[in-house]
């Protein structure tokens, strides 16, 4: 098992928060809940970015139109059908199943099963997730078909629309999944991401995925800028009837930049009712917010996604507890299986990072993208 720092060493993560927060302008106005153990983050750890975002290379008239029917599947159905696993109170559920999708790396018993599956049981509440192919290595194009069945088969199996959930780049597939399959916008009521790479990173750009190493297909889909974001973020962003709340850190040391809205997690043009909101407007001296802690076991993270599961429209900051910002984890997580569980989600990474064939470019955008 990989050795826990204590909370009270010095890790390279609190020198890269109390730096994010610097850079945020942040009033240290209320204690910081006391940091769990931390193992060194599995992603290049760079000091937060405070680089505008860079205006789109490819035009919005280059790419389909919002209203123009999403393709029939490739992906054969029986593997779709594996792919997407279900708690039995999801059929016919007597309110929004809540779909998980997890990110680069990892299955959703990776990402979920010991922090937001126990905390749902524990609730009784119906959930669903979909295991992404390649653990979400792979073309993201190819991953978004998944997720398009899963919220389909979901919507029919619980006669309600659904909840989604992704951490990372499992906040992107819905979001191309409702970019270019329209059928799917009236079966979605909130779609929540954590920390997702909605506009690529810095951080992947400059350092997972250059000319010299290369990266895995769906890394290079996240670089800033890739023509996959910009394809998902063609014409408009958001659309009517789906409430978006976007939950980003600005301590986070692999999805950059975020210090404020402006930021790659943040969602602003259509229709649809946007929340962006960072974990430091609830609790301003939140130090241990970084990347895999805002999709894991951050508190308010929980709060704010709960609200808006719990209400109509997105999250309301302002209905959040301020209490919370003196809890370690969400509810669902054991305290005492933590350091393991954390170390095995660290490792998982570290291995996928290190092994998974590398290839030199992005994937080619599939042609019902475009306007062609």
């Amino acid at each position: 098992m990989m050795k826990l720092k204590s909370r009270h060493g010095v890790s390279v993560l609190a020198a890269v928060a109390a730096a994010a927060l610097a850079l945020a302008g942040q009033a240290f106005a209320a204690p910081a809940a006391p940091l769990p153990p931390l193992t060194p983050s599995p992603f290049p750890v760079v000091a937060p970015s405070s680089l505008p975002l860079p205006p789109p290379t490819i035009p919005d008239d280059a790419f389909a139109p919002v209203d123009r029917p999403g393709p029939a599947l490739d992906v054969p159905e029986p593997d779709l059908d594996a792919a997407l696993h279900c708690t039995a109170n999801a059929a016919h559920a007597d309110t929004e199943v809540v779909l998980f999708v997890p990110g680069t790396t990892l299955t959703p018993t990776d990402d979920f099963s010991w922090n937001w599956f126990r905390a749902l049981d524990q609730l009784g509440r119906p959930y669903c997730s979909v295991t992404l192919p390649n653990q979400a290595m792979t073309d993201a194009q190819v991953s978004a078909e998944y997720v398009v069945h899963a919220i389909r088969t979901v919507h029919a199996l619980s006669d309600r629309k659904v909840d989604v959930v992704g951490h990372s780049q499992g906040g992107t597939e819905p979001r191309f999944a409702l970019r270019f399959w329209p059928d799917l916008r009236p079966m979605v009521d909130d779609y929540v991401a954590l920390g997702a790479t909605n506009h690529g990173s810095v951080a992947i750009s400059g350092a997972l995925c250059t000319p010299a190493t290369g990266c895995s297909e769906s890394l290079w889909q996240q670089t800033l800028n890739s023509k996959y974001t910009q394809a998902m973020n063609s014409r408009q962003e958001t659309f009517a009837g789906i409430s978006y709340t976007q939950i980003y850190t600005r301590t986070d040391e692999f999805v950059q930049p975020n210090l404020d809205n402006t930021g790659t997690t943040s969602l602003h043009t259509g229709d649809g009712a946007i929340t962006n909101v960072a974990l430091q407007d609830i609790c301003p001296t939140d130090l241990a917010a970084e990347h895999l802690a805002l999709g894991t076991y951050d508190p308010v993270a929980y709060a704010l996604a709960m609200d808006a599961f719990d209400h109509d429209g997105p999250a309301e900051p302002a209905r959040i507890d301020r209490a919370v910002c003196g809890q370690v984890f969400m509810p669902g997580v054991d305290p005492v299986a933590f350091p393991g569980n954390y170390a095995a989600l660290t490792g998982t990474i570290a291995r996928q990072l290190a092994l998974f064939p590398k290839v030199p470019a992005e994937p080619q955008l599939e042609p019902y993208t475009l306007t062609g």
